[in-house]
């Protein structure tokens, strides 16, 4: 049995910062989580954390890309690559995410993704835990950077087969689009998060819409409905859109982009104050672009998908026009905590435990609680990436070494 010790650190659990903890992880699971010294088995493969944060490993629920590929290049290398890319970021568990594409596309890709899951060794990066159905449902006017001419209604016998594959966790639908409720309702059934997004729905939309199973809202204030433009396609008297239903309805959640660039600090707060960190969930919304240079690269397949440029701070559709991030999850969470005031371990539960509850995995990841994976992350006191480990392996460059120190 290979036992490691975490010593000397401030651990961030969901509800408070412990300092001088201890973390033992025996084999690929953490065991204890406290402040005894005495608990450190003799034998143990001790880190002295230097007074660094010990946070446990990111999720991230929502991620097209990083590091060049697209996870709708639809093949095994390119989810390897994104993956790998976002394990230096801290993130150890993803739900890679589908833009819009044709039907082949989207079965390329949900396979890829359950090879490079059901292959998963210590050398492939973040974990897969399940995929994102997000695209091609969204409605037309509201699709941001995705390529429109593939957007499309939900269809049964084109979503279901999507189902079938087993690896969906997380599905999105406009919520005015025919065919909207009989997608919510099948979703639920496998289990999903059941989401909205890229929609100019109503209120009445969104009400109908969570009673047949939907309960999140994707990239809040992004690509979606407003008071004013869901009078310009309804008419008057001027009714609630997404924004008010959410902050209305305690069971709904939703996300951010806390990079800085799609959300001043003031809407990252309120967001925060209004939902509270166990509805708000930080997202990257990831593209190829992370950790490229500044360039023009394809958003979702590389073979027909819409072009963006990334300025090395945030993708750009056209002027004016932002195209998904290009930043990793620990910039989310140096930003939600330092400029939208935020506490830590506020901060660090909306990249952590509050998406593994909100997907259903907070039972095996999420949080440094005994019985859960050894996926931690140790971010130095400006909460830069130290060290990342995952089921108790540390990454360095791509590649893991058992507890190498």
């Amino acid at each position: 049995m290979t036992i490691l010790c975490i010593i000397n650190g401030t651990a961030v659990l969901p509800d408070r910062l412990l300092r001088d903890a201890v973390v033992v992880c025996r084999d690929e699971r953490i065991s204890y989580v406290g402040t005894a010294r005495s608990r450190v088995p003799a034998g143990a493969k001790v880190i002295d954390a230097k007074g660094a944060y010990i946070c446990p490993g990111f999720v991230d629920i929502h991620i097209h890309g990083g590091g060049g590929a697209d996870v709708m290049d639809g093949t095994v290398d390119a989810v390897s690559t994104v993956c790998q890319s976002h394990s230096r970021h801290g993130t150890t568990t993803l739900f890679p995410t589908t833009s819009t594409g044709t039907d082949d596309q989207i079965h390329a890709m949900l396979a890829a993704c359950v090879e490079v899951r059901d292959g998963w060794t210590v050398d492939a990066g973040s974990k897969i835990g399940g995929v994102h159905l997000y695209g091609p449902y969204f409605a037309k006017g509201k699709v941001g950077c995705h390529n429109e001419s593939v957007c499309r209604t939900p269809k049964a016998a084109e979503f279901r087969r999507y189902f079938d594959t087993g690896i969906v966790r997380v599905a999105t639908c406009a919520a005015e689009l025919p065919g909207a409720a009989a997608f919510y309702r099948y979703a639920t059934k496998q289990g999903c998060l059941v989401t909205c997004g890229h929609s100019n729905s109503s209120w009445s939309e969104m009400d109908a819409g969570f009673a047949n199973g939907m309960r999140h809202v994707d990239h809040f204030w992004c690509a979606m409905s407003n008071v004013s433009s869901v009078r310009n396609r309804l008419g008057v008297p001027m009714q609630g859109s997404m924004l008010e239903y959410v902050l209305s309805n305690p069971e709904m959640s939703t996300e951010v982009i806390a990079d800085g660039k799609h959300l001043a600090p003031e809407l990252l707060n309120f967001a925060w104050r209004m939902k509270g960190s166990q509805r708000l969930c930080l997202v990257t919304d990831c593209n190829r672009a992370l950790d490229m240079p500044p360039g023009r690269y394809r958003f979702g397949p590389k073979s027909d998908g819409s072009w963006f440029t990334s300025d090395g701070e945030v993708g750009w559709a056209s002027t004016g026009s932002l195209a998904s991030a290009v930043m990793g999850m620990d910039h989310m969470v140096r930003t939600m905590h330092k400029i939208g005031g935020v506490p830590l371990h506020e901060a660090v539960r909306m990249a952590t435990l509050t998406p593994a509850e909100r997907t259903g995995i907070d039972e095996h990841v999420g949080s440094l609680a005994k019985g859960k994976q050894a996926d931690i992350v140790l971010l130095s006191k400006t909460l830069k990436v130290k060290q990342v480990y995952i089921n108790g392996h540390r990454t360095k460059k791509g590649v893991r070494t058992l507890f190498e120190c």
